[in-house]
């Protein structure tokens, strides 16, 4: 029994197996998740390139776009690199503190990533409906102020398992360190990490769920109030961009946790490749929606290519 019953000290690696069942097509599966990383740094990068080249552009609304192009690097770099990793070299060995270390930054990003998405609906409520003091409500010190906040919810996350001992032969059936995954390895009481992970999922998610409907429940009274027909189209032009990357985050996120709840019923391999969608999809597409809805940014991403 001593051999199944490893402490930290004793154990060093964790293995990760990838996408269970679908062994044999992990090159083929490869080609896609690589191919939307690659996108999706390409258009992130010149959002940012963009932004900081205009003067013009260095205002609330697109520093909050600069974070979220930020976090939508972050995000799938955490995941992308070690998941192909696995499926071209079957590199499948993490080390415990590798792995502690990729589950932070992942949950600490995606959290930075739900708090920006929260700041921009009332990005757009205070400039639809306070233009006046917009500059004074959204100033730059209080918007970098998201990513402390981030991190003081993050950390006892991986601090909590650090503690925990682990069994042997410690398989975790995904391609990247997620927290429940990684729980159910430990041999200990873990009542209290499965608790926290989950007040900070309903936590997060609901207030941040809450924020937003009561911004846009303001927003849209606002524009009701509106009598002229170009002012009601440039409100709703404010928010349409906006509106169009909370459905890139939100339906993905939405069939990961339904897979979470109906796990018995649904393949592994199933979730497994919605929960990495879910981290490669929005950031290819929210600098693809931006570019496309945002007219003014669309006009500064033409100039850019002559100046260079």
């Amino acid at each position: 029994m001593a051999a199944f019953n490893l402490t930290y000290s004793d154990l060093s690696i964790f293995t990760l197996t990838g996408i269970p069942g679908l062994e044999a097509a992990h090159v083929w599966i490869s080609i896609p998740f690589s191919t939307f990383y690659i996108i999706g740094l390409l258009g992130n990068f010149m959002l940012l390139y963009v932004i900081s080249k205009e003067q013009t552009l260095h205002k609330p609304m697109y520093l909050l776009l600069c974070m979220l192009a930020l976090t939508d690097i972050a995000t799938p770099t955490f995941v992308v690199p070690k998941a192909l990793g696995i499926f071209w070299f079957n590199l499948k060995g993490i080390t415990m503190a590798g792995c502690l270390t990729q589950m932070f930054f992942l949950h600490m990003v995606s959290v930075m990533h739900s708090a920006t998405l929260v700041t921009m609906a009332f990005d757009c409520y205070v400039a639809i409906c306070n233009p006046l003091r917009y500059l004074t409500i959204l100033t730059n010190t209080r918007i970098a102020k998201l990513g402390l906040v981030a991190v003081l919810l993050i950390l006892p996350v991986p601090l909590l398992l650090s503690r925990q001992p682990f069994c042997a032969n410690c398989f975790i059936p995904h391609t990247y360190c997620e927290h429940m995954a990684v729980s159910k390895m430990s041999c200990g009481d873990t009542t209290l990490n499965r608790t926290y992970g989950l007040v900070i999922i309903f936590v997060v998610t609901g207030l941040d769920l809450t924020l937003i409907a009561l911004s846009y429940g303001q927003i849209t009274r606002a524009i009701l109030q509106i009598s002229s027909k170009k002012a009601h189209q440039k409100a709703l032009d404010t928010c349409t961009a906006h509106i169009s990357v909370m459905l890139t985050s939100c339906i993905p996120f939405l069939f990961t946790t339904i897979t979470h709840w109906f796990g018995h019923v649904i393949a592994p391999h199933l979730h497994i490749i919605l929960a990495n969608l879910y981290f490669l999809l929005p950031p290819m597409l929210n600098p693809i929606i931006y570019g496309v809805k945002t007219k003014e940014f669309r006009d500064k991403v033409g100039k850019c290519p002559c100046r260079i």
